[in-house]
């Protein structure tokens, strides 16, 4: 009974000490919006709104005419050139909605001696940055379940408060909503939930026909399991403490199991045609910012995935 007091007692205090991680946020946010200007700043230099065909004023590119249009949208002009009908393309203006999702959940509290941010951290960081070049772009950028979609200039702000005066549960995955077709989603969270959880998260916002982007991060002491002797692992989130007598003797079995988990996820969002990749926590923000900004603007028109492979090395 003792034995079993105390372990209820070390999984108590582990959980204050995440929740505590997670209330200093209040504190903390400040220097992650400054971060994260900083970084899109860098970022956003030379690169240019995402760009589509449909209905704009301004001009786009000409294309062959397809049997079967309008005979109204040959422009002639260009077709007397040469031998084949073109098409004037507009530019495409009209934004939709980009949907993203850091989890705040007291597990991304983590940090290990080898990172440079805590899970948390690195998430805002790069969901602020995110938005911030999104917005410059034109589109409109919300969290589901917190913040409205918004075109604001000042979208880093309005984040920021939004989670300041939200009040509830913590949760791993984004709630239950339907996206439109024309939405993108992008997760980031160090997706350790359950696989029947992960399943129900992807049926749910895929079923529209949105796309989106699921994004692990990881501390790099989950990556490689620097631990020997014996070693305590208490789940912030209610699930219990595991003694390891010799915890060296567990690598081989964990990183095996973490393998398999990312592959049964990669299995899931190939199905459905979205991106998935895993960024650590020891390499920079930029990095992920720019790996997910190139992966859209490669998801011009439907094709997705093609030119963006996911991988470990964002």
């Amino acid at each position: 009974m003792a034995a079993e007091t105390s372990h209820e007692t070390r999984e108590i205090l582990a959980i204050r000490r995440a929740d505590g991680e997670s209330r200093t946020l209040a504190a903390s946010l400040p220097r992650l919006v400054l971060e994260a200007r900083r970084i899109a700043a860098n970022v956003i230099h030379g690169l240019h709104g995402r760009r589509r065909a449909g209905a704009g004023e301004s001009f786009w590119q000409y294309r062959r005419f397809v049997s079967g249009e309008p005979s109204q949208n040959v422009d002639w002009r260009r077709s007397a050139r040469d031998d084949h009908l073109y098409v004037r393309e507009q530019e495409w203006e009209a934004a939709h909605t980009i949907w993203l999702w850091p989890d705040r959940s007291p597990s991304m509290a983590f940090a290990s001696k080898g990172a440079r941010d805590s899970k948390l951290e690195r998430g805002l960081i790069v969901t602020f940055a995110l938005a911030e070049l999104l917005v410059s772009g034109g589109e409109r950028v919300g969290i589901p379940g917190l913040m409205n979609p918004t075109a604001s200039r000042n979208v880093i702000d309005k984040m920021a408060q939004a989670m300041l005066h939200d009040d509830a549960v913590r949760a791993s995955l984004p709630p239950s909503f339907v996206p439109s077709a024309l939405a993108e989603i992008v997760v980031l969270s160090d997706f350790w939930s359950p696989m029947s959880e992960i399943r129900t998260m992807l049926a749910g916002l895929s079923a529209s026909g949105a796309h989106g982007t699921l994004i692990q991060v990881v501390d790099p002491a989950e990556e490689t399991f620097p631990y020997a002797g014996r070693v305590e692992f208490v789940e912030p989130e209610g699930f219990g403490v595991i003694t390891a007598g010799r915890a060296e003797s567990w690598a081989s079995d964990y990183v095996a199991r973490v393998a398999l988990h990312r592959d049964e996820i990669r299995s899931e969002t190939n199905k459905l045609d979205w991106l998935f990749s895993t960024h650590t926590t020891s390499r920079s923000a930029a990095e992920l910012l720019l790996f997910l900004h190139s992966g859209m603007m490669a998801a011009k028109g439907s094709v997705r995935g093609s030119t963006v492979k996911a991988g470990r090395s964002a």
